[in-house]
């Protein structure tokens, strides 16, 4: 074998073992009979688990790699992008054995679809090519879909599955047209050539198609993190979804459009006649997407449409640090850190939102009062959901305490007070509506009949996980901040 391909071969393997994998649980779950979960959860935990350490050791390695004649960029910000999908495969699979069985829906293709998922994150995050981003999205996209609407025997479930292509398929025409105004006005598709190109205009007046590529891009874009006003399909989505399914969604696509985002934005309009125009605007939706996420929450009865305002409300915070990270250059690190501890606070809620959904009828057991009195029948649960809450909140000494400092004073140190003022106020806001849940466990006295709340040693763990992650990163958060930063 040439000894290029063996170098590229390897350097892939992050994206490489999570794509084959996924065709093995499809063979494994073709050959196996009696629609068992447990082996094909257990194959993609492990190739999962694979994965990450091939990543580890690349990130050990210290060295940035292009391969496969620059369609990927193996470097240690897409490496530790990749680890954060990683952490959120592997608990939704924890999360989710027990529901497919209980939501009549035991189809091992679940667990393909994750890792299917987890190979278009990786494809975005490392892609300084429109096209190959575009693959991955497209790739993450599609099994989104069929996510969604997993349990298609429930009416809200093809609602919500429905409404999430249409609108898909919509803002992915945005990014098709703004992908073709790049290359009609630079001749380029890969970052590093837009941003050269655009870097010999020097003080020239930029080209409108730049900047129209550039809106469209942020459009697309914005439709997969729940930006205001591109939000509107994310609550009926996570409420028609399962749980598992609509924590992955918040904290995986989140992630993977950022990762895409901080690609574009830093790498291929990264310089100042554009940069300015795109700060502008991003800042803009982090307002809105603050004030809205967090205002329209408070209304909110159902646990899963509340914790779908709560992350549109989050997309808000990592558009400040997007917005931040523009002029200060830490954006990257702040925005990897944050996202690391939303995803173990936000998955960790939906596991446990989980629970009371799966023992009542209909949507009963998403409403708040489902909660009322948990810490007296489960205290232990009743304890991990309050510092998922508290996390969310901003309370310390929880990570999202920590994540929040960190978004908040990059906005003053780029001189973006007015970012800075609204957030902190939008988490005060925020914390009327997470607080209720504590109140509802702890202050509130169970119904005559409470939903029955079971728990498999497999969402135990999966739970105990999120929940240990929460407070350690909270607690210590500099290993995370020189991971986020490039090193181990």
């Amino acid at each position: 074998m040439d000894a290029g391909l063996a170098r590229d071969l390897a350097a892939a393997l992050p994206v490489a073992i999570p794509a084959l994998g996924g065709m093995w649980i499809l063979l494994l779950v073709a050959l196996q009979r009696g629609g068992e979960l447990r082996w094909p959860a257990a194959h993609t935990t492990i190739l999962l688990g694979l994965s990450a350490t091939s990543a580890i050791g690349l990130l050990g390695a210290g060295s940035d790699q292009e391969i496969f004649h620059g369609a990927l960029l193996v470097d240690s910000q897409a490496l530790v992008f990749h680890l954060i999908f990683v952490l959120v495969g592997i608990l939704t699979v924890l999360s989710s054995v027990h529901h497919l069985e209980a939501a009549g829906a035991p189809r091992g293709e679940f667990f393909a679809l994750i890792l299917f998922s987890v190979s278009g994150m990786t494809m975005m995050a490392a892609s300084e090519h429109l096209l190959t981003l575009f693959i991955g999205l497209e790739i993450l996209s599609i099994c989104l879909y069929v996510l969604a609407g997993f349990t298609r025997e429930q009416v809200y479930a093809i609602e919500g599955a429905l409404k999430y292509f249409l609108l898909g398929a919509f803002s992915t025409g945005f990014v098709l047209y703004g992908m073709a105004l790049f290359y009609g006005a630079t001749g380029r598709l890969d970052l590093r050539g837009i941003a050269s190109r655009l870097a010999r205009l020097g003080e020239e007046p930029v080209d409108p198609l730049i900047l129209v590529g550039a809106a469209l891009l942020l459009i697309g874009l914005g439709f997969k993190v729940a930006a205001v006003p591109f939000h509107f399909w994310a609550p009926d989505v996570y409420q028609g979804s399962m749980a598992p399914v609509s924590g992955f969604m918040a904290a995986g696509t989140k992630a993977a459009a950022f990762s895409a985002l901080v690609r574009v934005l830093f790498v291929g309009l990264g310089d100042p006649p554009v940069r300015e125009h795109w700060i502008a605007i991003v800042s803009a939706l982090a307002l809105l997407t603050m004030i809205l996420g967090n205002v329209v929450a408070l209304a909110q009865q159902n646990i899963k449409r509340m914790l779908a305002y709560s992350s549109i409300a989050n997309a808000g915070y990592l558009l400040v640090a997007l917005a931040a990270g523009g002029r200060t250059g830490e954006g990257a690190t702040v925005i990897l850190f944050y996202l690391t501890v939303y995803a173990l606070m936000t998955v960790g809620a939906f596991a446990v939102a989980a629970l009371p959904a799966r023992g009542a009828d209909g949507e009963q057991g998403s409403t708040l009062a489902a909660y009322a009195g948990l810490a007296r029948r489960r205290p232990a649960l009743a304890a991990a959901m309050a510092i998922f809450m508290l996390s969310l909140t901003g309370i310390p000494p929880t990570g999202g305490f920590m994540g929040k400092f960190y978004i908040f004073k990059s906005a003053v140190n780029a001189g973006m007070y007015d970012l800075a003022i609204v957030g902190v106020l939008a988490s005060v806001i925020g914390a009327f509506y997470y607080l209720r849940v504590v109140v509802q466990m702890y202050l509130r006295e169970p119904g005559a009949d409470p939903i029955p709340v079971s728990l498999t040693p497999a969402e135990s763990l999966g739970i105990a996980m999120a929940c240990a992650g929460t407070l350690w990163i909270g607690l210590f958060p500099s290993g995370l901040l020189n991971l986020a930063s490039g090193g181990l």
